[in-house]
């Protein structure tokens, strides 16, 4: 009985000590000070790096293709630089872009809630880049998800409605204000998460402001929506300046620098092969003018002693910088004579740290001296356009010291005011066009708002010589969301490349 009543209190302690041992056990065994969901420090540089990769691919091998910077020679069906290109090429942008907006998405519902992980930063920045893609997304396609977008898991909506661009753009605007505000507390984030400004918040901000004048200048010739954003630019620029810091100077440039360590390998080398990283030749357009000027960002003895550059890693043929016309007929043949470098270089676009632009100092002063030529905000159109022409050197040559008005009298494309307002917006948007290079498919879109700069057309065009207009919606939408698919097409024209978008139409 002795040994019965042993093994019964044995058994009876080791049911305690197991029970004290398990209780609670999920809340003693997780980590106080972590989440179990991933934080806006996790979220953000992989979605900004996977954003960028979608924007830069696609930045070679599209926008460059239909603004004249490179020629990818042949005279196959789908060739872009023939205005000729299938419907396919619309689903990598429109799937890249709509997956990344999930994530920041995440980051915005993380760093608003209530907690440990609440941060106006994270917020704010979040909805910068929110309205960074949108922008996007509606300028390739026109009409697309917006409201109802990324909302599957929550709301269970799966065929979201298409709103229209008007509608998409104002809420941009909103967005960005909202951003703003946010962005004002200078809540501190992690920098080592941010490859773009390495947690400066005033930065961001400052960007977010920009953004917003690069959407308001977009929509600025609708007359349904001039008057707002015509104000809205001058209270940007004039009237409240201290409330919407913007870009001044190049180190306010958003630019994803590529380091080449961890995740901040360029996708122009994890994308792209060596040899067909070479293959296209450059346009006669892009490199014509850059040899005309005496450019110092291509490899030209400066005659003012300045020393020699070749900041974009061009190699010329013979020792002459010769371009491929754009849009030749097929037949031509004309050979490469110049072309981008690749990695095997010393000096290459495909390792360049400065590829993954987003927006620069540069266009900011391009915009206001559109704006200034137009009597939208105070300050002269030259003084701008000559700041702009400068920062657009720097950003790529930092001890680059000659007067900017020297160069440009030089080149010949000083700023005249006894020119004509078209004539000014040309040479505005050329200058703009170089500023613009490496940025997503931002000449393509400022191309199609304004007509400049003048393209010169090959006899080999298809759309019958046109710019095309947009991006086709991507063929699986039509059997993944039907419904609002068509909608989308009945209020917007037919699913076709030459169809204008809201702020194209007159």
């Amino acid at each position: 009985m002795k040994i019965i009543y042993k093994i019964t209190g044995v058994v009876l302690m080791l049911g305690l000590f197991v029970t004290s041992c398990t209780k609670d056990f999920t809340k003693i065994n997780t980590n106080p000070n972590a989440s179990p969901e991933a934080l806006p420090a996790q979220l953000l540089r992989p979605a900004l790096v996977k954003t960028l990769t979608v924007n830069m691919l696609r930045n070679r091998n599209f926008n460059n293709e239909l603004m004249q910077v490179t020629v990818d020679a042949s005279d196959a069906e789908g060739k872009v630089f023939r205005y000729d290109y299938r419907a396919s090429w619309s689903d990598y942008l429109y799937n890249g872009w709509y997956l990344q907006l999930t994530n920041f998405k995440e980051i915005y519902k993380i760093a608003s809630d209530s907690g440990l992980n609440y941060n106006r930063s994270y917020s704010g920045i979040s909805l910068v880049c929110q309205a960074w893609i949108y922008s996007m997304l509606t300028d390739t396609y026109g009409d697309v998800p917006f409201s109802e977008s990324n909302r599957a898991k929550e709301d269970s909506i799966t065929e979201p409605k298409f709103d229209a661009q008007k509608d998409i753009y104002l809420g941009l605007f909103k967005m960005l204000d909202t951003a703003n505000t946010l962005l004002t507390t200078g809540t501190a984030i992690d920098g080592s998460a941010d490859p773009v400004y390495n947690g400066n918040i005033s930065l961001w901000r400052r960007f977010c402001n920009s953004l917003q004048l690069r959407l308001l200048m977009r929509v600025s010739g609708k007359a349904e929506v001039a008057p707002m954003a015509i104000a809205k630019i001058k209270e940007i620029v004039d009237t409240r300046a201290s409330t919407y810091p913007i870009m001044t100077d190049s180190s306010h440039s958003a630019i994803l620098r590529w380091t080449g360590a961890g995740l901040l390998v360029s996708p122009y080398v994890g994308g792209v092969r060596e040899q067909d990283f070479r293959t296209p030749g450059l346009a006669s357009f892009f490199i014509d003018n850059l040899v005309a000027w005496s450019d110092p960002r291509i490899s030209i003895p400066l005659p003012w002693g300045n020393g020699t550059f070749n900041r974009w890693g061009i190699s010329p043929a013979s020792g002459a910088y010769l371009g491929i016309p754009s849009g030749y007929a097929p037949g031509e043949n004309p050979p490469k004579k110049a072309y981008f470098l690749s990695n095997t270089s010393a000096v290459s676009m495909q390792t360049e740290p400065l590829a993954g632009q987003i927006m620069n100092t540069s266009e900011v002063k391009f915009i206001l001296a559109e704006a200034a030529l137009k009597k939208w905000i105070n300050g002269s159109a030259g003084t701008f356009y000559n700041a702009g022409a400068r920062e657009s050197i720097k950003m790529w040559l930092p001890n680059w010291n000659l007067d900017i008005q020297t160069f440009l009298a030089a080149a010949d494309i000083e700023w005249e005011e006894g020119l004509t307002d078209d004539a000014k917006m040309e040479r505005i948007h050329l200058q703009k066009y170089y500023a613009l290079f490496l940025a997503d498919l931002q000449q393509w879109f400022e191309y199609r708002r304004t007509g400049h700069p003048v393209l010169p057309k090959g006899a080999g065009l298809r759309n019958n010589g046109v710019m095309p207009a947009r991006m086709t919606y991507p063929v699986l939408i039509q059997s993944t969301n039907p419904t609002n698919y068509k909608l989308a097409v009945t209020a917007q024209g037919p699913d076709q490349i030459y169809t204008q978008v809201w702020w194209q139409k007159p």
